[in-house]
């Protein structure tokens, strides 16, 4: 062992029992004797990250008895604004989103718990949690003391952390700890005033006696710019990092006090189009128990990742625009469906030697069921289908108009005008400031003649006559959620939607008609398998574009989890008894399948099934429901 280590073992042991007065709950920093104090006793936490937005509530108690099983005396929870927020002013704290339930069940379940209240949060989620109804006004400058971010995130605060307080672990809950941001170093405003800002409304929320603590990276400029006097500095970082070092520099920030990994990564994200992440359970489980030697606290990130159901998922922008795919497994020690893995097994091993942990056995795998094929049919074009799934009609305005302008955040819109002229020749239709965001897919008198993407296809060619109608679907495939990007507003090049003018050779496209698409809303409502549907005409054959399909999978008495495979469709979005699944992109990978949770299929009713195919379908318009995933097959690079 290193001089370093042995040094950091000797002071991290030194902790000592202090003094309480009999009954009282305390959690705090002993800055002498370099640990945390609970109950006036020295405390280590190992913990993990497990994100209540991406599993069904059904299934919050089986995760979390896992994770006490496996030994943790600790789990870490963000809170996305957005998932709570989704329309300005207007908050949810029902069913999924029922942060205080989730709360109540950890703590029955004998779990403390690390929050992580944002209000951004990063997480691979949607803009990094924050609402997109912010970016309706102009250059508002995120994540910073720009005047109507902070007036937001005030208001937002306002309702979650007196929601909170009583969860507090010296008010009789199970909050130890609470974040202040996230990672804030990693991002360009490195702005003071916002971070004091936040400071000061935690404190006044949450009291003066509240363990507050920030997250960065493993480098001296994300320190730098995320840590703050006041707010306990923490560092984050995985199996391939020279621990010694890592910790060496929270000590730099942090000369006193609990050595802390808030992000020990266990496994890692995918996008699409890239190899499917793995991250060694051998080196986990070594790390991890250098780590513990040391008297480190830790958070393993992620214990159990779950899914971006809907359109939750974010996006990554480097070099390119990268979505983020549906399951969230990140090869942790948890599995997308919540089953114990032998990661989990090896890091259990390891825990044992440290603590004490509960006794019998391992909680099983959920159960699994091959429900077998399903044949859909056809329900129509999107062109065709408006009247149903665009209730309102079109927004009516001479250029294209962004998503966040039409207040339509998620999911899809339709951009509608006609050709100019005659193109009797193909006549290249060009993004010419890179404006689509993300996908479009284009039609012409109903028929697709291809597709524009953000970043890789800016230009595509076009063929009609004058009048004809033009149909551009647009796709949200998610915000960025890290990095300077979610903050690049001069050509508001961060928003989904239609940024910029489409040129259609020598002509600038003009007078659109825009539907917002409420498919989510039609399916909520029975739409395509209502009774009055069914009896329309037969749809046609499959064909190119984006379309509709629908079939049922019949009950069989088992509502068990499962998996949807749809092999030789392309690319899309499924519901299934009106919850939306994900997106699907089975020629792209690595992705091949979408983790369907068993309390939401019914034992005696069909399960309606409706799937969004946006480029082609296949002849045989089957689906198959398998009793495994398919994570790891990357067919086309993107």
């Amino acid at each position: 062992m290193a001089a370093g280590v042995l040094l950091l073992v000797v002071v991290n042991f030194a902790c000592f029992s202090g003094h309480l007065v009999s009954g009282e709950r305390s959690f705090s920093i002993d800055y002498k004797n370099n640990c945390f104090l609970k109950d006036g006793e020295p405390f280590q936490y190992i913990s993990g990250s497990i994100h209540y937005s991406r599993i069904p509530r059904y299934y919050w108690k089986d995760r979390l008895m896992k994770m006490y099983m496996t030994g943790l005396n600790a789990i870490q929870v963000y809170v996305p604004w957005n998932f709570h927020e989704p329309v300005q002013g207007v908050q949810n704290f029902t069913g999924d989103r029922d942060l205080e339930h989730f709360l109540d069940l950890a703590n029955r379940t004998g779990l403390l718990v690390i929050l992580r209240p944002g209000p951004y949060i990063c997480a691979e989620w949607e803009m990094g949690g924050l609402p997109a109804w912010l970016l309706q006004k102009p250059n508002i400058i995120l994540r910073s003391a720009d005047t109507d971010y902070v007036q937001a995130v005030s208001n937002w605060l306002a309702v979650l952390l007196p929601k909170m307080k009583p969860w507090l672990y010296i008010n009789g809950g199970n909050i130890i700890t609470v974040q202040v941001e996230n990672e804030y170093g990693s991002y360009f405003a490195c702005d003071y005033n916002y971070m004091r800002h936040l400071q000061t409304l935690f404190r006044f929320f949450l009291g003066e006696d509240t363990v507050l603590f920030t997250t960065d990276g493993n480098t001296d400029k994300e320190m730098t710019c995320g840590t703050l006097e006041g707010l306990y500095a923490t560092v984050d970082f995985g199996t391939d990092t020279n621990i010694t070092e890592a910790f060496k520099r929270q000590r730099r920030f942090e000369p006193r006090g609990p050595l802390v990994n808030s992000e020990f990564y266990t496994g890692w994200l995918d996008h699409w189009g890239d190899p499917h992440a793995v991250v060694d359970a051998q080196k986990v489980s070594r790390v991890l128990g250098e780590m513990l030697t040391m008297g480190a606290n830790i958070n393993m990130y992620m214990f159990e990742g779950g899914t971006n159901f809907g359109y939750w998922n974010g996006a990554d922008h480097d070099t390119r625009f990268r979505s983020v795919v549906t399951s969230y497994d990140y090869d942790a020690p948890l599995s997308e469906a919540g089953d114990p893995t032998e990661k989990l097994l090896a890091i259990r091993d390891v825990i044992k030697q440290f603590r004490n942990i509960p006794s019998g056995p391992m909680p099983p795998a959920t159960p699994k069921f091959a429900y077998g094929f399903v044949t859909l049919k056809k329900v129509g074009n999107v062109s065709n289908l408006l009247n149903t799934i665009s209730p309102f009609g079109p927004v009516k305005s001479q250029y294209p108009l962004t998503f966040e302008d039409i207040k339509q955040y998620y999911g899809y819109v339709l951009y509608r005008t006609t050709l100019p002229r005659d193109l009797s020749e193909p006549t290249p239709l060009i993004s010419p400031l890179n404006g689509v965001h993300d996908r479009a897919y284009v039609s012409v008198n109903g028929v697709f003649l291809g597709l524009l993407q953000r970043d890789t296809m800016l230009v595509m060619n076009v063929t009609g006559r004058q009048g004809d109608t033009v149909d551009i679907l647009i796709e949200n495939m998610g915000r960025v959620n890290f990095g300077s990007k979610i903050n690049d507003y001069k050509a508001r090049e961060q928003s989904p939607g239609l940024l910029s003018d489409l040129i259609l050779g020598k002509d600038v496209l003009k007078d659109w008609e825009i539907y917002p698409l409420d498919i989510d809303g039609a399916i909520a409502g029975g739409w395509p398998h209502s009774d009055s549907w069914k009896t329309s005409p037969a749809p046609r054959e499959p064909s190119a574009g984006p379309s509709f399909y629908m079939g049922t999978l019949q009950p069989n008495g088992l509502s068990w989890d499962t998996f949807l495979k749809l092999n030789e469709w392309t690319k899309g979005q499924v519901w299934i008894n009106g919850m939306n699944l994900g997106r699907y992109w089975p020629a792209r990978g690595p992705q091949q399948t979408l983790y369907v949770p068993g309390p939401l299929l019914s034992t005696t009713l069909p399960n309606n099934i409706t799937v969004l195919e946006l480029e082609g379908a296949p002849a045989h318009l089957r689906v198959l429901f398998m009793d495994r995933p398919q994570l790891n097959a990357t067919v086309e690079k993107s």
